[in-house]
């Protein structure tokens, strides 16, 4: 048997005759259970937080969105499109417009995005969830759907037939305008449906059918400003990229869902690496309790060690039991505080024992890569505290 090991399991599962020192190992211990519990349920809570609040783009974001590298728009060919249904992993594509135009509803106006969408649009990205009132538009009609910011800006309702929506979109072309009327073009539209997403998307599009669209802005019949795709599940990203850059001849750009939301992404990993380093930082100052428990267990137990050291014993040998002690309470404290932490998650995640709203739990996710990062910080640091606390054993000491 390795006997610094064996010395150093006896010392821990056995009681020094010293009260103050028993007091001591129950508080460091403790330290590091309720330490790696809260970094567990923390990290549980802000992954929950981050799946919370991405599921509110996830619904209108395509897995993949390929537009223009040089302008708004480009022209596809019917070539094209058959080589993109022949991809392996891509389950059904949209086209679709985007523009900014004027909107105006009796004496109100606002300038926002109108997406043009064709029939495959609500099937890509499932947006019919998220409608709020009414139905989603119709193919080769004047319908819009519209989101539920903009309804309560417009004091707006649907199918509202008396008080039609106007859309005003500048007109392509270089010089100056005579008759500013001339500038745009208008068309009148029918509200059908009211889509409630988030505050920012509810204010941010206005969906109609791609003819309408093109119609409006001038567009050729396949000029459109970018194709969306459904992909399937584990399909390989980067293989399918290369085959749009291919079929396009590398002037599109392809961005994924997590590229769409870039700045939303990494505010949330920010976020969790920042509360990753605070309650780590907590666990540091715990561990000083480990360390002066360890330091006292050395000074309590000079006698034997000097025993040791004359028995032959070597001093690297004397440090290493000290070490595996440190560790292995560091080891036990991270398991036992892991469990605690995580049947809170799973409490939490069954019975909603924490509220946000009356009708909205606090969300967490219970992760095996949360497991093992608190595992792996909580062994590390103990590592390093017990290696400070071990270093103190020396031939001056037992001298």
């Amino acid at each position: 048997m390795n006997f610094p090991l064996y010395i150093a399991k006896r010392y821990i599962f056995s009681r020094s005759k010293n009260n103050a020192i028993n007091i001591i190992n129950r508080i460091a211990s403790m330290g590091i259970i309720v330490g790696t519990m809260a970094l567990f349920v923390v990290l549980s809570v802000f992954s929950g937080l981050k799946v919370f609040s991405l599921s509110f783009t996830n619904e209108i974001d395509p897995d993949l969105k390929i537009t223009s590298t040089y302008g708004k728009s480009f022209l596809i060919t019917p070539d094209q499109e058959n080589q993109i249904k022949k991809i392996d992993g891509v389950v059904l594509y949209t086209k679709i417009i985007e523009e900014r135009v004027l909107f105006l509803f009796k004496d109100k106006q606002q300038v926002t995005y109108l997406k043009g969408v064709d029939r495959n649009y609500p099937v890509v990205n499932d947006i019919k969830k998220k409608l709020f009132n009414g139905d989603w538009l119709k193919p080769d009609t004047y319908q819009v759907v519209i989101g539920y910011g903009i309804a309560q800006d417009f004091s707006m309702g649907i199918l509202d037939f008396e008080n039609p929506l106007q859309i005003f979109a500048p007109k392509p072309g270089k010089g100056a305008i005579e008759n500013p009327e001339e500038a745009f073009n208008k068309t009148d539209v029918l509200p059908v449906g009211i889509y409630s997403i988030s505050e920012d998307l509810d204010s941010k599009y206005v969906f109609a059918d791609i003819g309408l669209a093109q119609e409006l802005l001038m567009y050729k019949p396949n000029q459109i400003s970018g194709i969306e795709f459904h992909l399937k599940e584990g399909a390989n990203e980067r293989a399918i990229s290369d085959k749009l850059n291919t079929i396009f001849n590398n002037k599109i750009t392809i961005k994924n869902r997590a590229q769409l939301n870039e700045s939303l992404y990494k505010m949330l990993n920010t976020e969790n690496i920042v509360v990753y380093l605070i309650f780590t930082l907590v666990i540091i100052v715990a561990l000083f309790n480990l360390v002066g428990a360890l330091i006292m267990m050395i000074l309590e137990k000079k006698g034997n060690l000097k025993t040791l050291f004359n028995l032959g014993t070597e001093i690297s040998s004397l440090r290493k039991i000290f070490l595996l002690q440190g560790t292995l309470l560091s080891v036990f404290g991270g398991i036992i505080g892991l469990i605690l932490g995580i049947i809170l998650v799973l409490l939490q995640q069954r019975f909603e024992l924490i509220m946000i709203t009356p009708t909205l739990a606090y969300p967490v996710v219970f992760s095996l890569e949360n497991v093992l990062i608190v595992m792996g910080t909580i062994v590390s640091l103990g590592f390093v505290a017990s290696l400070i606390a071990s270093s103190r054993v020396s031939k001056k000491l037992l001298d």
